[in-house]
């Protein structure tokens, strides 16, 4: 004879799906006030970010003008050691990185705003390489 199952015998799922979105919604709503505050310390770096970028590549344009000009002279006066052109040539070099990675820096930093400004976890996570990839050049460039 084939086992039946009685009425009121078994767990329903939908009563532990239930229970366990309840937990869920509880452990939101305790922590609620330190994933608002980490939202928030995100939108403020990013707009640091975003300042001292600007910054940054405004010094760096400035600094590369300057270079530009004055590389070809110490390179072609003998007075000047080898060691100050290279370091020029190097600065140089620098200079030129920051500028040209400006316009995909700015894009990544802007992205990763407007994300974190709607909630858009997908726009955040999608630049999480770039950042990656923002901080080792940044990292590169810094004297060791």
């Amino acid at each position: 004879m084939p086992a039946v199952a009685r009425p009121g015998s078994y767990v329903k799922f939908s009563d532990k799906l239930t229970a366990s979105l309840n937990d869920i919604t509880r452990m939101i709503n305790e922590h609620k006030a330190m994933i608002d505050s980490i939202q928030e310390v995100a939108l403020e770096l990013t707009t640091s970010i975003g300042a001292l970028h600007t910054l940054t590549v405004k010094y760096a344009g400035i600094a590369n003008n300057i270079l530009d000009m004055l590389l070809p002279l110490a390179k072609s006066m003998p007075i000047i050691p080898r060691n100050v052109t290279a370091m020029l040539a190097n600065l140089e070099a620098v200079t030129q990185k920051i500028i040209d990675n400006q316009t995909s820096t700015a894009k990544t930093i802007t992205d990763v705003q407007a994300g974190l400004r709607t909630g858009d976890v997908n726009k955040i996570k999608g630049h999480a390489g770039e950042l990656q990839a923002l901080t080792k050049t940044l990292t590169s460039i810094l004297p060791k």
